[in-house]
């Protein structure tokens, strides 16, 4: 018999990582990056079932203290070049195989340290009510983009360089945060990409909106922790704010 329906998040993790040796495991304010993402979609209302897709022995055996099933990720799809959505794929085959098919896919980043599980459970929400196919994590951004020539002249991205509008002046624009992405599972088959159908953002709170990638990334979290998390139940899951989604969506 065939489980259909559910809402599966999954929590790509490699062993390997250039810029941070051992990355997923590196913690933030005592608990794992791994465990932190795992923790945050435990503690989502709308989350049937939280896995971990890794080549690591040490992050597997992490992920499943903290809660989550393990899916082992075959070497071909744990170099640098693999895409997250390859690691998607082969959870999504790995669960079909034991006769379960989840209707909605959350990927979680765990170099997102500050993942809201309100946040999580309102992009669900938009997804499963038939809102948007696909909603991501962003958060506001006022930044002048420039792009660098070849021989090294800057160039403005987006914007004119010569107007300075005020910022209050400026159409709003959005960063993608890299902490989480919702979308239908049968759709993302089709494309294979994360982004499909009517897309649209899910705003989070800007001051924890971090993607680690570098040893100053990982201070930069260890020192904000403290004043953005609080516990949210007995599991010692923490999170940031929740932000309400744009335009009066749940």
């Amino acid at each position: 018999m065939r489980t259909t329906g559910s809402v599966v998040a999954v929590v790509p993790a490699r062993a390997g990582s250039k810029g941070i040796p051992g990355k997923n495991l590196r913690a933030v304010a005592g608990r794992s990056l791994v465990r932190r993402a795992v923790e945050s979609a435990l503690a989502a209302e709308r989350i049937d079932q939280v896995v971990v897709s890794t080549d690591g022995d040490a992050i597997a055996a992490e992920a499943h203290e903290a809660g989550a099933t393990v899916v082992r990720r075959p070497v071909a799809l744990a170099g640098d070049e693999a895409s997250s959505e390859s690691a998607l794929l082969h959870v999504l085959d790995t669960l079909a195989a034991a006769g379960e098919e989840p209707e909605v896919v959350v990927f979680l980043q765990a170099t997102s340290p500050f993942i809201a599980p309100a946040d999580l459970d309102g992009a669900i929400a938009r997804v499963r009510d038939g809102h948007a196919d696909s909603v991501f994590a962003a958060a506001p951004s006022h930044a002048f983009l420039w792009r660098l020539d070849a021989d090294g002249t800057a160039r403005a991205v987006n914007h004119d360089a010569a107007v300075r509008p005020r910022r209050q002046d400026r159409e709003p624009e959005y960063r993608e945060t890299g902490a989480f992405y919702v979308f239908r599972a049968a759709p993302f088959r089709q494309h294979r990409h994360r982004f499909h159908g009517r897309v649209e953002l899910a705003l989070v709170d800007p001051r924890g909106a971090i993607d680690i990638d570098d040893p100053s990334d990982l201070a930069l979290a260890s020192a904000l922790a403290p004043r953005l998390e609080q516990p949210v139940h007995d599991q010692r899951v923490a999170t940031v704010p929740h932000v309400p989604a744009p335009n009066g969506a749940p």
